[in-house]
């Protein structure tokens, strides 16, 4: 009867332990939906499509990590996706006009995208303004620069080897989600064990303790948008290389996709939260409701209404999951 009554206690603990990570919800939510759809969706679990879904949530990942590095502090970045709509015609400009190999054009378009991170954090430190107000008008500007550098349109001379990046596999899997892999375990270990990254956390938990406490957090606001603008850029290029072209209305639909998975994975908008898991179920939770929608035959032009559901109802259910953590801790 006391061996029973241990081991009840034992699986409580190990289910209210899950229940307080930031992204049991996610976790649930992509498990539960690739039952649903396997069931549902004769072609879900086959390999093509199994490659097409990974692939499209390695994309949704490196756009979503440009939201969630300033998140983490408090921040957030409007312009993330017109960064990588310029780090896209850069590419492609550099590419087709100046004749230069895929890797070289991709350093500059990379480039570019931190740069233009670091006039973000230099309007938000110097001017004190709010990061939401100065990187929504720093959209337009790169916007502005998109189209007025490509004249509207898409750069179509795109090297053929830079585009097995994005087109190309390794063991059946496409090389883009092992690079996601790779970036989502760097960032894990860069929060949990060096001390940049812990800095980050504490400044988005709170930014006061963490400026009495000898963190200038001025310096970790503008590392953060540096690495936005860096993150948006890659996402820009690894676009370019996946879809063999540089189209000027690149990252024009990014912002929904980075507060999607960034929110659902479980980083916080008040800050301070990250976790690498989470980023990776709720990309994959997107990727597999977009396909899972066409497989289902939905009329596509409801597609974001959808996901703004979803991102409520997921929004919904982890406030449900803080007010019970909350009881649990009493």
């Amino acid at each position: 009867m006391l061996k029973v009554k241990e081991d009840e206690i034992r699986k409580t603990s190990i289910f209210e332990k899950f229940i307080s990570r930031p992204d049991s919800s996610a976790v649930v939510a992509v498990l539960a939906l690739i039952i649903i759809f396997s069931f549902t969706s004769d072609n879900f679990s086959n390999m093509t499509n199994i490659f097409n879904v990974s692939r499209n949530a390695s994309l949704y990942i490196f756009v979503a990590l440009s939201q969630a590095i300033v998140l983490i502090i408090g921040d957030m970045n409007i312009s993330l996706g017109s960064i990588g709509g310029l780090s896209v015609i850069t590419c492609g400009l550099c590419m087709q006009n100046f004749g230069m190999p895929g890797i070289p054009a991709a350093f500059i378009a990379i480039l570019i995208g931190c740069l233009a991170g670091f006039v973000n954090s230099m309007i938000i430190t110097r001017f004190k303004l709010n990061a939401f107000v100065a990187t929504l008008a720093m959209s337009f500007v790169y916007t502005g620069l998109v189209f007025g550098i490509s004249k509207g349109q898409p750069y179509s001379r795109i090297a053929q080897g830079f585009t097995a990046i994005g087109r190309g596999s390794f063991l059946k899997m496409p090389i883009l989600f092992w690079m996601m892999l790779a970036v989502l375990l760097f960032m894990y270990l860069f929060f949990k064990y060096m001390l940049t990254g812990r800095r980050i956390l504490a400044t988005g938990g709170n930014k006061e303790a963490a400026r009495l406490s000898a963190i200038k957090t001025e310096k970790i606001i503008i590392l953060c948008h540096v690495l936005s603008g860096l993150f948006a850029a890659l996402a820009g290029v690894l676009w370019v290389s996946r879809m063999g072209s540089a189209p000027p209305g690149t990252g024009q639909d990014w912002m929904l996709i980075s507060f999607a998975v960034a929110i659902i994975g479980g980083t916080a908008l008040t800050g301070g939260v990250f976790t690498s898991l989470g980023m990776l179920c709720s990309a994959l939770m997107i990727a597999i409701i977009k396909n899972g929608l066409v497989m289902l035959e939905v009329n596509q032009y409801f597609e974001q209404t959808f996901l703004g559901l979803i991102i409520l109802l997921a929004v919904a259910v982890e406030s449900i999951r803080q007010k019970y953590v909350f009881r649990i801790k009493l």
